[in-house]
C-alpha cells in the first residue's frame, strides 16, 4: 500500500503534466490565432500606415513671430481610404514648451495611396520672451517638433503615429543704423546728388544677407526721399558693415539749415524703412529706424569742398 508521501507525490506530478498539456494548448491555440489573423490580413490587403517628416520650412520670419509648415509623408497601404481625425503638434527648447496646438479633421489618405500633410504652426516671439526671459533676441535657440498623427485603420482600429524632428530657430533682431557723412557728388541748389555712408550693425548669430533696402531719409526735418540699394552685402553676424546710399534732393528746400549743411557744421537726420535679407532660415524683412540722428555733410574738391580720405571707413 502506497505511503501518503507517495500518493501526494504522484499526485502533484499528474497535476504538473495537466499544467503542461493545458499550456501547450493554449499555446498552440495563440499561434493558430496569430497565423489566421496574418492570413486574414494578407488576404484582405490591410497594414499600418507609416509616417515621416520630410521637410521643415519657414514660409515667413519677422520681429513678432516665425510662420513654420512641417511636411508629414503619410503612407496607406491599405485598399481603403484612412481618415486622419487629429494632429497634436508640440514645440519644445531644452525641454521647455514653445507652443503647442490640435489640428482636428485633416482629411483622408486615398486608399494604396501616399500623401503629405502640411502643418501650419506660428510662434509668437513676445509669448516666448514673456515666458523665458532668458531667451535674447537675437538668439539661435534649439527646437524639437513632436507631432502625433491619430488615425482610424479597419482591422487595426485607432492608431498614433508619433514623429519627432529637431532643427533650430532664429529669435531675430533689428539693425542698428547710423549715418556716419553724407559725401556730395554733384552740388547745386536746384539738385544735389550725394552718397548716405550708412553704418549697419548686425547684433544677430546668424550673418544677414542684404539684398534690398526700402527707406525714406529726413535731413534738419526735409524729407529728401529715398533710393534703391546699388549693391548687395553681406552683414556679418555680431558685426558691423558699412553701405553707401545714394540720395537727390534739392538744397533750396532746407532754407536756414543749409548754410549749416553747406559749412559743414552737421545736420540732423532721421530715417526709416525696411532691409530685405536672406539668411540661413529663409528670407527676412526686418525693419531699420534712426530717430534725431547727427551726420556731416563733405563736399567733393570740385565742389569747394575738402575730399580728403583721411576719415574713409
Amino acid at each position: 500500500m502506497a505511503s501518503s508521501e507517495e500518493r501526494d507525490t504522484k499526485e502533484r506530478e499528474h497535476k504538473e503534466e495537466k499544467e503542461v498539456e493545458k499550456g501547450g494548448f493554449i499555446e498552440k491555440v495563440k499561434d493558430f490565432i496569430h497565423d489566421i489573423g496574418e492570413k486574414i490580413e494578407e488576404a484582405i490587403g490591410f497594414g499600418k500606415p507609416t509616417a515621416d517628416v520630410t521637410g521643415i520650412h519657414f514660409p515667413s520670419i519677422n520681429l513678432k513671430k516665425a510662420d513654420i509648415v512641417v511636411d508629414v509623408l503619410i503612407k496607406n497601404p491599405n485598399p481603403v481610404p484612412i481618415p486622419l481625425i487629429d494632429i497634436n503638434y508640440l514645440i519644445e527648447s531644452d525641454g521647455r514648451k514653445l507652443v503647442s496646438g490640435l489640428i482636428p479633421d485633416s482629411g483622408t489618405i486615398h486608399a494604396h495611396g501616399e500623401e503629405t500633410v502640411k502643418i501650419p504652426i506660428t510662434l509668437i516671439y513676445d509669448d516666448i520672451k514673456e515666458t523665458y526671459s532668458d531667451i535674447k533676441p537675437g538668439s539661435i535657440i534649439p527646437y524639437k517638433i513632436k507631432v502625433d498623427l491619430i488615425i482610424d485603420v479597419p482591422v487595426f482600429g485607432r492608431l498614433t503615429l508619433p514623429l519627432e524632428k529637431t532643427g533650430e530657430i532664429p529669435i531675430p533682431y533689428k539693425p542698428d543704423i547710423d549715418v556716419e557723412k553724407i559725401k556730395f557728388e554733384k552740388f547745386s541748389l536746384e539738385e544735389t546728388v550725394a552718397v548716405l555712408h550708412v553704418k549697419l550693425e548686425n547684433k544677430n548669430d546668424f550673418d544677414l544677407g542684404l539684398n534690398d533696402l526700402d527707406y525714406e531719409v529726413w535731413l534738419a526735418e526735409v524729407s529728401v526721399g529715398g533710393a534703391d540699394l546699388t549693391k548687395s552685402a553681406k552683414l556679418e553676424k555680431n558685426g558691423i558693415s558699412y553701405i553707401e546710399l545714394p540720395i537727390t534732393f534739392r538744397p533750396k528746400d532746407f532754407g536756414s539749415a543749409l548754410w549749416d549743411m553747406i559749412r559743414g557744421k552737421g545736420t540732423g537726420y532721421s530715417m526709416k524703412g525696411n532691409i530685405n535679407v536672406d539668411t540661413p532660415f529663409g528670407s527676412m524683412k526686418l525693419p531699420i529706424s534712426k530717430e534725431g540722428g547727427t551726420t556731416r555733410i563733405k563736399k567733393n574738391k570740385d565742389d569747394g569742398g575738402d575730399d580728403d580720405d583721411d576719415d574713409e571707413e
